[in-house]
């Protein structure tokens, strides 16, 4: 046929195929399919795939195809990005879509690293580490050996950890290595906290010392309480340090001079905690900045003002029915603590209780560590990671074996940063002449 009369003749019928019903339609192209040879079929194929399969992330501009991908879920987001890699390359590149969902784990999110792929490489170490906690393969433990006499006191901070012993000594571990970097004879070792130059004991012979970890020497010896000294804390800006004791009184200290400045009383229990924090919300009562001092005993926690002055007392019960565990966690704006009834957590700005976190399956869990997505618990047998959105046990591990001890063993979470995937989280205890560590095995890749 000439091509003059094909294109007539293709006229004519394409005329009369649009006045056809959807129906008679469809058996016309089922017949000229019926027709068609391997040539027309390939043909037929190559061009129903570009006219049916509109690939919309490669057609749209960019910024549509980024508002388009905010309203799918990371996980179906990873789906889609094995698709092609045209697709891969666009849905990497969207810094706002991982940004958001590292959000959702808790991550805390540092607006000025906007590089999109770095986002989701954290996404993905994220959904990892929860994998790992609920498989029960996010941790390994490791002993610290050089004590000789049971381990009473510890204090973490960054990457070293304080480890004071009833054999008269106190020592300082790089836990990465398990190696001990300095070791000093003290006294009796109930509290320890320290710096880079010195380290502050509290002692069950009633009082608190400050030693010099170059030489060893005992730089300050602060002597008036009547019982031992369960808690020490301090400030070198105020140059003020507190102590918490069995006597059920709080002393405030001059740092550098080593007398007693107040004598805080009120508690009818032992005091087994003092904090001194920064305050970090504002109230009627005090302004971001101010430092508060925080004691607790097993029924109160009271917060006073640097003069002293009484500002609150907390409690879970009035009639003293209900303990609180003597490990708390106070940032400046949230008190947690736990009892038998469960987490009880407190907004400082209002001292309004917030929230309480009832565990029913187990009882009497201890506190180790609150963040902001993960809280870290643990009883006579495991530790116990929460998370807190939902209020559930995600996973345990199993504490290794130790003798216990009358004045009870001692626990202490290394790193309070729960939120962040990357971090390492560290347990301590201390209950007889080796220290443990359990931490969570580190990714391979770097955050």
């Amino acid at each position: 046929m000439e091509r003059k009369d094909f294109e007539t003749w293709l006229d004519n019928i394409s005329v009369t195929f649009l006045s056809l019903t959807d129906l008679q339609k469809n058996e016309t192209l089922d017949h000229l399919i019926s027709l068609s040879g391997a040539v027309q079929l390939r043909h037929l194929s190559n061009n129903l795939e570009t006219l049916l399969k509109r690939d919309f992330l490669k057609l749209l501009p960019l910024e549509l195809s980024f508002y388009l991908l905010k309203w799918l879920d990371p996980q179906a987001l990873l789906t889609c990005c094995l698709v092609s890699k045209q697709w891969n390359k666009v849905i990497s590149a969207c810094t706002e879509v991982w940004q958001t969902a590292c959000k959702n784990l808790g991550w805390q999110i540092d607006d000025s690293v906007q590089d999109a792929l770095h986002w989701k490489k954290v996404y993905l170490k994220a959904i990892l580490r929860m994998k790992q906690l609920e498989d029960h393969e996010a941790f390994e433990t490791s002993s610290l050996i050089g004590h000789s006499a049971r381990v009473y006191a510890l204090y973490y901070k960054d990457g070293l950890l304080c480890t004071g012993s009833d054999d008269l000594s106190a020592k300082l571990w790089d836990v990465s290595t398990g190696q001990c970097i300095y070791g000093i004879q003290t006294h009796t070792c109930a509290a320890v906290k320290f710096d880079e130059q010195k380290l502050v004991t509290g002692s069950f012979d009633n009082t608190v010392a400050c030693w010099e970890w170059s030489s060893g020497a005992r730089t300050q010896h602060f002597r008036g309480h009547t019982g031992a000294v369960f808690s020490v804390d301090y400030n070198d800006e105020l140059d003020i340090l507190v102590s918490g004791s069995a006597d059920f009184t709080v002393k405030v200290w001059a740092l550098s001079a080593g007398t007693c400045l107040n004598t805080l009383t009120g508690h009818t229990e032992w005091v087994t905690k003092v904090v001194l924090q920064k305050c970090k919300v504002k109230s009627l009562l005090h302004s971001p900045g101010d430092y508060i001092l925080l004691s607790a005993d097993k029924y109160e926690i009271k917060f006073r003002e640097i003069n002293c002055k009484c500002l609150k007392t907390l409690s879970v019960s009035e009639d003293r029915s209900i303990c609180l565990q003597p490990r708390l966690h106070f940032d400046g704006k949230y008190i947690v603590c736990s009892s038998a009834l469960g987490l009880y957590q407190w907004d400082f700005a209002s001292y309004d209780i917030l929230r309480v976190i009832k565990i029913p399956e187990i009882a009497n869990l201890a506190l180790l560590g609150f963040g902001d997505v993960f809280a870290l618990l643990f009883d006579n047998r495991y530790l116990y990671i929460m998370d807190l959105r939902t209020e559930s046990l995600i996973s345990r591990w199993p504490l290794p074996e130790y003798r216990k001890s009358k004045r009870g063993s001692s626990f202490l979470a290394g790193e309070p940063g729960m939120n962040l995937p990357t971090i390492t989280l560290t347990a301590f205890c201390a209950s007889s002449s080796r220290p443990w560590c359990m931490s969570h095995l580190p990714f391979s890749a770097g955050k």
